[in-house]
């Protein structure tokens, strides 16, 4: 490894995501933007923008970065890829093409490590199978990397955050944990084989989710990353204007995750996160406390959190294990909205 880029940061990834509350805020008074042809706007937050160019194709639009979040330079690279990338599989896309963001202080660290991150993109973007195209430099501490990425979908087959229906069953394809295992980095807390697994889970595509999706028609789903599950959750749920319960217990954790919760390596992306939904959460009685904030936690390159008709849960489920995600579980399930209930009920 050329150089470790944890030492650049306090906190990276997902995590250093603006506050949700906060960048509703900044938004809310900016023009809402109609057009015919704009299938999926700002209004919900979902994962991407989809513009419809013809009857058989819309785009699908997208952009993600940030600071590293691992120490090595072409593993922040892949990261970086797979959690922009990720954005346009939630929307039952495929990826077509990438251009590289880049922030990177040329005096402060060697150029190879430069060379390596962008290595990484491309290698993961190569894996996806689109083509990087270009991009834009600046020079800046500390370094910061993503995409902005353009898919492809069928007009009718777009999976939207807002497409959630009662009755349905809720899956999560990847454990959550990230944010807290790569804290226990920095303390030197963490085991390296759970380092290297929540690594690994990172590097993971959801390009084969996005098309397991697509085959048992799902109408709604989004992906986990810097709100945390939570977070997540409730923007589905609102933008679906139904109610969800979630049984923490089913909840898939990576391993090491809730050991270095106990110990106290909790980023403040996930107190944030907690702020952000807990009034409109019904937490249940005597919930574990780490495992309230687990489910909080910034996610980078999170799994997808899929809304599906009962129907179909069980076999979409043990596809999803079969073929790439076998951490995944059913975590849930969508009920009809009502006034004397939270938008999100915790078990």
């Amino acid at each position: 490894m050329i150089f470790d880029l944890l030492t650049t940061v306090d906190q990276g990834g997902c995590s250093s995501k603006l506050p949700a509350a906060k960048l509703a805020l900044a938004l809310k008074v900016l023009p809402k933007i109609t057009h015919p042809n704009l299938l999926v706007d700002i209004d919900t937050h979902d994962d991407a923008g989809v513009y419809k160019l013809s009857d058989t194709l819309a785009l699908i639009q997208t952009v993600d970065f940030f600071p590293p979040v691992c120490s090595d330079p072409y593993e922040f690279g892949q990261i970086a890829a797979a959690n922009a990338l990720s954005d346009v599989y939630a929307m039952g896309g495929a990826a077509l093409t990438a251009m590289n963001i880049v922030l990177f202080p040329s005096t402060k660290i060697p150029i190879e490590a430069l060379t390596d991150i962008l290595r990484g993109g491309l290698d993961k973007c190569t894996e996806a199978g689109a083509l990087v195209v270009g991009g834009h430099t600046i020079d800046d501490y500390p370094p910061k990397y993503g995409l902005s990425v353009s898919g492809t979908v069928h007009p009718d087959r777009v999976i939207t955050n807002a497409g959630a229906r009662p009755s349905d069953i809720v899956i999560l394809t990847k454990p959550v944990g990230t944010g807290t295992v790569i804290a226990g980095k920095r303390t030197r807390n963490a085991k390296e084989k759970d380092y290297a697994a929540a690594l690994a889970s990172m590097k993971l595509l959801n390009k084969h989710g996005a098309e397991l999706m697509q085959e048992f028609n799902v109408k709604s789903a989004t992906d986990i990353t810097g709100f945390g599950l939570l977070g997540h959750a409730l923007k589905l749920a609102k933008a679906s204007g139904v109610s969800i319960r979630i049984n923490s217990s089913n909840v898939p954790l990576l391993s090491g995750a809730y050991e270095l919760a106990d110990l106290g390596c909790l980023p403040g992306a996930g107190f944030r996160n907690l702020e952000f939904v807990e009034k409109e959460c019904s937490f249940g009685e005597g919930l574990d406390y780490n495992l309230k904030m687990l489910l909080c936690d910034a996610q980078t390159s999170g799994g997808l959190f899929i809304s599906t008709p009962a129907k179909n849960a069980d076999a979409l489920l043990a596809r999803l294990k079969k073929e790439g995600y076998p951490a995944s579980e059913v975590i849930g399930e969508v009920m009809a909205s009502r006034s004397d209930q939270a938008v999100l009920s915790i078990l």
